[in-house]
């Protein structure tokens, strides 16, 4: 079977070659086996990547995206992992500059492709801080400032959702630190469906920087989604104007946030390569 190898920032991904690639989709991805993308994604055994990405044309200015992580479930939303399609696409010739729809779990988002394919612009709808939408346990509210004790550590952090759960915590971190708490935060019975994992540091009103510890992915060089929330949750504090350069270890991404709380994000994506995946990879 045949896959796209792409990388946004460090943060990669597999796209499965299939009907829309004019390839034919193999068994396993007409109904995802966990097992195989568990194997595929394996850096030592498999492929190695940070999820697997499998589309289809749904017309001809909208698309549909599953997006797979590292331990075979599914996520919502990936900003990286949208913008990694969205490259793919054009590389592909299935669009070309002009705006057009990508549906995924975490609800439909809008895109395009700029300066011939080295830059993706995505919109990813808005941002909300509500327990209910997160989810997180307890009353309907703005979870702002509440507090999290974990791994001998009492940490304060905001919640939100770009389409998938985020828990920012209002702490700078180094990425040991980061590796060793990010497991707990995404774990805690308090995250109903458990969490992605950002640790923020305000560097100005225009940037911030951040660690990330990904939800069924561990910790990772860069996420869209993970910039995006954290971006909305300094806007939210009034610590950031509207436009916020988010630094990571992998890069930077440009985030802005509407004052109705919708979120733009926009960034490189690298062509890898062509890879095969053997059927002896499963035996």
């Amino acid at each position: 079977m045949l896959f796209l190898k792409y990388h946004a920032l460090g943060n990669d991904y597999l796209v499965l070659k299939n009907e829309l690639f004019g390839e034919q989709t193999p068994g396993w991805a007409v109904e995802p086996d966990k097992n195989a993308i568990i194997r595929i994604c394996d850096r030592n055994l498999g492929l190695g990547s940070d999820g697997i990405l499998i589309g289809e044309q749904i017309s001809e200015n909208e698309f549909g995206l599953r997006i797979f992580n590292p331990d075979g479930s599914e996520a919502e939303k990936s900003g990286n992992g949208l913008r990694i399609f969205v490259r793919s696409l054009w590389d592909s010739k299935r669009v070309e500059e002009e705006p057009f729809s990508i549906r995924t779990l975490g609800g439909q988002v809008q895109a395009k492709v700029l300066e011939q394919g080295a830059q993706v612009e995505v919109d990813m709808g808005q941002v909300s801080f509500s327990s209910s939408a997160i989810p997180i346990q307890g009353n309907d509210r703005e979870v702002i400032r509440e507090t999290i004790e974990v791994g001998g550590r009492s940490l304060e952090f905001c919640g939100a959702t770009v389409g998938n759960p985020h828990c920012v915590v209002l702490s700078p971190e180094g990425p040991e630190e980061a590796k060793r708490l990010g497991p707990l935060i995404e774990n805690h019975p308090f995250f109903i469906h458990r969490t992605n994992v950002q640790f923020l540091e305000v560097l100005d009103r225009q940037t911030i920087r951040i660690e990330i510890w990904e939800r069924g992915a561990g910790y990772t060089l860069a996420s869209g989604s993970s910039s995006s929330a954290a971006a909305a949750v300094a806007r939210k504090l009034g610590l950031c104007d509207e436009m916020i350069e988010v630094q990571m270890p992998g890069g930077s991404l440009m985030i802005g946030i509407d004052e109705d709380w919708s979120v733009m994000m926009r960034g490189p994506v690298t062509l890898v390569g062509s890879m095969t995946a053997d059927k002896e990879i499963f035996e």
